[in-house]
């Protein structure tokens, strides 16, 4: 029987009901949140930083964030700085990194049937995440027997190996996924990133556009073209005659932007993974020691620092690069091209020549070219909202007026012809050429291949040229055992080869 007084029991009593019902308040709010297009149970609080909104198809993409975005933002780290907007920072508590414990039991017990024994450091370090997160999870998974010790290491660490019991579940987990990678990251952080590091908040200047291209040869009234079309993020189309240099200066455009952004390994939703870091289209840089702010700050290490990317994609373009590609063998999901491209450039090469028709490449992106935000389907049919954030450049041999309607055009607002050089422009390409190329530069054997092989019959210039030209004189002279050396005999010999069926 309590002791205490009856004049304080009402109060008391008053004060655990008032609990009780705030608790039941949140809860039943919570319950009711549900996910559109889905019939599944509702989720737990620690899964509702992964659910994402119902699509709009009238919903208009964000502006750039202000700085007070960025400042209330408890993940990320403000820089002031262009070249490298954010800072992603370490979480402190699970509900931080937007992932559910459920969720890392999983990946603990694939990652420990995979790769057998590790320390409970080592399996943080795997995850990425910090060992005070992950060490509460070992315990639970220990407490319900699922593993055991089978020895210490350094610093009260264990090493961690699985039970029968564990291997079962493991098998089990499995079936839903092979991934036992880095830790993902809400679907919630990674709109909120790419917002932050937007390509609309990045104004590159003349200046800016001669340090991207120094190493080409860009007439000034081609440069002065492509700077508001590069300052747009819109997108355009560059067409001209094949040899100019559309694919050279495509990839040169990114440099014109910031030089690095954070992305986020993997990105979790609807409680699957889809991995977003690509090492054959993503180029890691990481962190430099006496880098000042970084080495100041504790960054997440689920995130990746690169380099803003450009995503090339040629004649092998399919329908399914655009959409997340699940591999049926291990159930891994992989991110499409658009949304690794996020925050930099995608270059369709050779436009009107892929495996696709250009009225699918329409219809897929009509809507993102103009509201800047894509829509894509998970394989459980869950469908979320990403950003379309990159500069879109369509580059092609054919006119833009032949591939399209009006309508598409309209969406690409900058179309910009890459003309033959002139011959003062094909003069200067084969004097800084011969350079690079270690042919010695000779203007008179110039003067002759320009007046027999090009006014003689007629044929026009093109930039690619005296590169290629001179590329043959070198093999030319290498086979032959002889100086290296621009004569009417090497050039000859080239012009032969090159042009024979031209």
């Amino acid at each position: 029987m309590s002791n205490i007084p009856a004049s304080n029991s009402e109060p008391i009593a008053a004060s655990s009901l008032e609990t009780v019902l705030e608790r039941i308040k949140r809860l039943s709010s919570q319950s009711s949140i549900s996910v559109a297009g889905s019939n599944s149970a509702p989720k737990r609080p620690a899964d509702l930083p992964n659910s994402s909104p119902k699509p709009d198809a009238e919903a208009k993409a964000p502006g750039p964030p202000s700085r007070s975005e960025m400042e209330n933002c408890d993940c990320f780290q403000a820089t002031g700085d262009l070249n490298e907007p954010l800072i992603p920072i370490e979480p402190k508590t699970l509900e931080e990194t937007g992932v559910s414990h459920s969720l890392l039991e999983e990946m603990i017990t694939r990652l420990l049937l995979g790769r057998g024994d590790m320390s409970g450091r080592a399996i943080a370090d795997h995850l990425k995440l910090p060992f005070g997160l992950v060490e509460p999870i070992l315990w639970q998974l220990k407490a319900q027997q699922l593993t055991v010790y089978s020895g210490t290491n350094a610093f009260n660490d264990y090493i961690h190996c699985l039970t029968d019991a564990g291997r079962d579940r493991g098998r089990r987990n499995i079936l839903k996924t092979t991934y036992y990678g880095a830790a993902p990251v809400s679907l919630k952080h990674y709109v909120a990133s790419i917002r932050l590091q937007s390509i609309d908040s990045q104004h590159p200047t003349r200046e800016d556009l001669k340090r991207a291209f120094a190493d080409l040869l860009i007439p000034d009234g081609l440069l002065a073209r492509l700077g508001p079309a590069i300052n747009s993020g819109r997108g355009m189309f560059l067409y001209g005659n094949p040899g100019n240099g559309k694919t050279s200066i495509a990839e040169r455009v990114t440099r014109s932007f910031g030089d690095y952004i954070w992305i986020p390994r993997a990105v979790l939703v609807d409680g699957e993974i889809m991995r977003l870091f690509d090492p054959l289209n993503h180029q890691h840089c990481p962190i430099r020691e006496g880098e000042g702010l970084l080495v100041e700050s504790t960054v997440d290490r689920r995130w990746i620092r690169i380099k803003r990317p450009t995503i090339i994609a040629g004649g092998e373009l399919t329908m399914s690069m655009l959409e997340i590609a699940r591999n049926p063998e291990t159930n891994i999901c992989e991110a499409p091209l658009q949304m690794k491209s996020n925050c930099g450039v995608l270059l369709i090469d050779d436009f009107g020549r892929q495996r696709m028709s250009v009225q699918e490449l329409l219809n897929r992106w009509m809507i993102p070219l103009e509201q800047r935000h894509d829509y894509l389907s998970m394989h459980s049919g869950k469908r979320f909202q990403v950003p379309f954030d990159q500069l879109v450049v369509f580059s092609t041999n054919l006119q833009p007026k032949d591939l399209v309607d009006d309508a598409f055009l309209r969406r690409i607002p900058y179309k910009i012809e890459v003309a033959n050089p002139s011959e003062q422009d094909f003069r200067k390409l084969f004097q800084i050429m011969a350079k690079i190329i270690k042919v010695p530069y000779r203007p008179e054997i110039l003067d002759y291949l320009i007046a027999k092989h090009y006014k003689g019959v007629g044929r026009e210039f093109r930039n690619c040229q005296p590169r290629d030209l001179l590329l043959q004189v070198r093999s030319y002279c290498l086979f032959n055992s002889i100086p290296q050396q621009m004569t009417q005999e090497t050039i000859d010999f080239a012009v032969d080869n090159y042009f024979s069926i031209m």
